[in-house]
């Protein structure tokens, strides 16, 4: 059986070296520079890029993007095939839906749901604007 290293290291096409560190839950590929809490899930074929927070409990689901600085609060649910952009935001318990997009700068309030197939737009909130004016 072949011994899968807990470090990756890809050449993007700009000939810039990027790192990853496999997550010890789930095997997902996570930047040294991001933060995720031990008891969070990030499926082994997601991404979390630089500057990322995900926080206890979250799940990041299968072929999903998580951008730099994108802060994933505790409980929320990823589905599979999702990419959150640059600096979007999902609450607490929230969950977003499979193939769901979020935009630059986006924020899904605590509990809201994105869902299947939904491309939020950069900016865009969903759920109760209030909830984030009180985070």
């Amino acid at each position: 059986m072949p011994v899968r290293s807990n470090r990756v290291e890809f050449e993007r096409d700009d000939g810039v070296v990027v790192r990853y560190v496999r997550h010890s839950n789930g095997g997902g590929l996570v930047s040294p520079r991001a933060r995720v809490a031990d008891d969070a899930t990030v499926a082994a074929t997601a991404y979390v890029e630089e500057g990322a927070v995900i926080d206890e409990r979250a799940r990041i689901g299968d072929w999903s993007w998580v951008e730099q600085g994108v802060h994933v609060e505790h409980d929320a649910v990823v589905s599979r095939h999702v990419r959150l952009g640059v600096g979007s935001v999902v609450g607490a318990g929230a969950r977003v839906g499979e193939y769901a997009q979020l935009g630059a700068g986006a924020y899904v309030a605590p509990r809201a749901r994105v869902e299947p197939d939904e491309a939020v737009p950069d900016g865009a909130v969903v759920g109760d604007a209030q909830e984030r004016a009180a985070a």
